[in-house]
Order: C-alpha cells, then sequence, then structure tokens
C-alpha cells in the first residue's frame, strides 16, 4: 500500500492545481485601465481614436504595447512585416508555440476597443500566468498584427499571402504599405523571413469585440466563432461624358452619377433575393468633375461583398456584372470592374471551438456559435495553423465609431475564456 501513496499523492496535487487554475479570473480594472491607456495614442474629440496604421499615432501605441510586453518579461521583436511579437518559453520550447492576440490599429474616426480588446486580453493572460507561477509545456506568442484595418498585412505576411501589389497600395496615412511597414520598424526586403509554415505554430486564438449586435441583444456573454466571412471589393468606373448641366438637354445626357445609381439599387436587389447570410455594400462614390453645374462624366464607386462560401461572393458578383452589362447597352454608359481585394473565408477548427465553448461552460458563461461577419487576422493564420476565435458583446452592435462600447465585465470574461483555453490546448497539444 505505500507504494500507492506517492501516486496518490501525485494525483490530488495535479488535481488541485487543475482546480485552482480553473477559478483564475481576468482583472477586469486592470484590462480597462489598458484600454483607456492606449486610447490615449490618436485619441479624438469625439471619444475614439483615429490610430490608423502607419501614423504617428499608431507608432506611439505600438511603443505603450512593447513596454507592457517587456514589463511582462517577454522576448520582444518586430518580425520583418512590422508585426509586434512578444515570447514567452515553455518548459519544452522544441514545441511549436501556441499563439494569440489581435490589433491596435484602428479606422479614421474608430473606437477603443476594436482589436485592443485581444491584445489587452492576451498581456492579461500572461500578467495571470506570472501571477500564478504557471509554465506552459509549450513557449508562448502574443502577437500584435501590423495594419489590420488596411488589409490584415501583418497577418497575410504571416501566411505568406502578402503579394508585391499589396505592398504598393496607399495607405490611410497617405504611405504606402511598403513605406508603412518599414515605418513601423519592418524590413520588407526581407519580408518572406516571416512566413510561418504549417507545424511552426501549434495553435492560433483570438479574443475580439464581435463588432454586430447578435450577443448585446441576446445577452450572451461570449461567441464561440465557427468562421470568418471572405471578403471582395471592387472599384467600379462608370465612364460617361461631362456636360453642361444648363444647356444639355435631359434625352441628350451620359450621366454617369445616374448609371451609377441605378446599378447601386440593383446591387441591393440582387443581394436580397439570393437565399443567405451574403452582403454587398458600395460604400464609396466619386463624381467626377465633382461641379454642381457639370454632368458628372466619371464616376468610381466601391462595391463589397461578404459571405462564408467564396462561392457565394463569386456567384454574387457574376450576377452584378450582368446586371451591369444591361445596363450599359441601355445608358450607352461603360462600366467596368477593377478588384481591389479578395480574402478568402476561412472556418476555424472545430476541436478549438469545442475547447472554447467547454470553458465557457465551465465558467458558467452563455455562449453561441456564430459567424464573423467582418474580416480578422485569424483567417490568415488559420491557413497555418488551427484557429479559435471568441467574440465579446459590442454595446448596441455598434463599432468602427467613437461609441464603440464594451464592458469591463465582458472584457474580463473574454479574457478568461482565452486563458483557460490556452492551458486546456497547452495540455491537448503535447
Amino acid at each position: 500500500m505505500k507504494k500507492v501513496y506517492p501516486a496518490i499523492l501525485l494525483f490530488s496535487v495535479l488535481s488541485y492545481f487543475s482546480f485552482a487554475q480553473e477559478k483564475i479570473f481576468a482583472d477586469a480594472n486592470r484590462m480597462e485601465a489598458r484600454i483607456f491607456e492606449l486610447a490615449e495614442f490618436g485619441k479624438n474629440p469625439q471619444g475614439g481614436v483615429s490610430r490608423i496604421s502607419f501614423s504617428e499615432a499608431d507608432l506611439q501605441g505600438r511603443q505603450y504595447i512593447i513596454q507592457l510586453m517587456k514589463q511582462l518579461g517577454l522576448e520582444v521583436r518586430i518580425d520583418a512585416a512590422a508585426n509586434i511579437i512578444g515570447r514567452r518559453s515553455g518548459k519544452n520550447n522544441s514545441l511549436p508555440a501556441i499563439a494569440f492576440g489581435s490589433h491596435i490599429d484602428s479606422v479614421p474616426m474608430g473606437g477603443n476597443y476594436d482589436g485592443d480588446v485581444g491584445v489587452i486580453g492576451a498581456l492579461e493572460c500572461i500578467e495571470l500566468l506570472n501571477e500564478y507561477n504557471i509554465v506552459t509545456e509549450h513557449p508562448l506568442e502574443v502577437i500584435v498584427f501590423s495594419d489590420e484595418e488596411g488589409g490584415l498585412t501583418g497577418s497575410k505576411a504571416l501566411s505568406g499571402e502578402l503579394h508585391t501589389r499589396d505592398l504598393e497600395k496607399i495607405s490611410q496615412s497617405g504611405k504606402s504599405v511598403l513605406e508603412g511597414v518599414n515605418f513601423l520598424g519592418g524590413d520588407t526586403k526581407n519580408i518572406e523571413s516571416v512566413i510561418r509554415r504549417k507545424g511552426e505554430i501549434a495553435v492560433f486564438l483570438e479574443l475580439h469585440i464581435e463588432q454586430g449586435a447578435r450577443l448585446y441583444q441576446n445577452k450572451t456573454d461570449i461567441g464561440v466563432v465557427e468562421g470568418i466571412v471572405g471578403i471582395g471589393w471592387w472599384d467600379m468606373t462608370f465612364q460617361g461624358k461631362a456636360n453642361h448641366a444648363g444647356t444639355t438637354p435631359m434625352n441628350a445626357r451620359q450621366d454617369a452619377l445616374l448609371a451609377a445609381s441605378k446599378l447601386i439599387v440593383q446591387i441591393n436587389e440582387i443581394v436580397r433575393k439570393i437565399e443567405g447570410s451574403q452582403v454587398a455594400t458600395v460604400g464609396r462614390v466619386k463624381a467626377e468633375p465633382g461641379a454642381p453645374n457639370v454632368i458628372p462624366g466619371k464616376v468610381v464607386a466601391s462595391l463589397e461583398i461578404r459571405d462564408l462560401s467564396n462561392e457565394k461572393i463569386q456567384m454574387v458578383f457574376e450576377k452584378i456584372e450582368e446586371a451591369a452589362k444591361v445596363l450599359e447597352a441601355e445608358s450607352g454608359i461603360s462600366i467596368a470592374f477593377t478588384e481591389a481585394f479578395l480574402s478568402s473565408s476561412a472556418l476555424t477548427d472545430q476541436a478549438i471551438q469545442k475547447v472554447i465553448a467547454d470553458n465557457a461552460k465551465k465558467l458558467g458563461l452563455s455562449l453561441q456559435y456564430m459567424p464573423s461577419g467582418a474580416g480578422h487576422d485569424t483567417q490568415d493564420m488559420a491557413l497555418v495553423a488551427p484557429s479559435g476565435m471568441i467574440f465579446v458583446p459590442s454595446k448596441d452592435g455598434i463599432s468602427h465609431a467613437p461609441d464603440e462600447f464594451t464592458s469591463t465585465l465582458d472584457m474580463a470574461n473574454g479574457a478568461t475564456v482565452l486563458f483557460q483555453s490556452i492551458l486546456a490546448l497547452d495540455r491537448a497539444k503535447k
């Protein structure tokens, strides 16, 4: 019997530590304080931030995050794509890393929670590991992706999907993406050095606000993301003929803006008639020459289509193209489509979905499975490693605006689920 005691003792100790770890919760006040500190960089009078990629505010916000990472004992580096990576050693550093993180860049006139909750939540996980002297088997990597809002630049680079044409694009900052990446400390001459092959990362997790209203309206604590929609962006160019607005009869006009207006209405009708959850948006229209007394001779408008199915996106686009050809024949206005951006939809890993759901249940949190209607870095990381995503509620579904808000309790719930999921995956992925 004496030989059994050590085994029983070991089992009891392991059970105690397992139970104790399940009772570790994120510090809501600490997370809120850091959200507010980060919000100082790019702060605007409306109460949100304009911390656009590659701006001075973006650089300052990143320096703040790097400082936090170093205070937490992480080994910090900036890779060639300007991603910030903070590494924490595990018991077995030959194992692939468990990675988690998000982004801190914002849209113009954005809010204080989009992306930021995921970064602050990731650092909160490191804080808890340090406080409770927990060393994971796997090394851990906290990743703060560069230029998420401008086109997922950092995560596309990691997945090997960043191309020369992506670097040539002009960002909201006025810099090209190439210039911006270098401005943040990257090195575009060695951009391929950041590519992660399959197997180099064990799993990837991202905590994020929902940016929609389903969790908030349903009073649900946690969203378990099933997949992230693909996004297609096109520029639609309508070429007519500019002429005098006072002397040109209505029946003799080649009004590019009128043709654009007709197609915009048809786009809405086409998408509504197709069964499913696909969406299409025309969010930008520029008429030239843009004078009140001149008939618009040229219009460039954006077209964005989103769906969980890449095939559905293509089908919707083809129907819009068909409608444009009919309108061309009727109006005499030429209509051309130029692809500006295309990101494939990505399904999250079902086993990781279950880990997230199980840990939410253990914490007594309500949950629902749901798709993400917004694009995220996870969709690129899913090409590299099994990936999962955790949503927390956005008040009234508001995002990309100064009124964006997620409560401290919801942030802490999300970070706690992230923390417990990291521990569970660390045990499962040995």
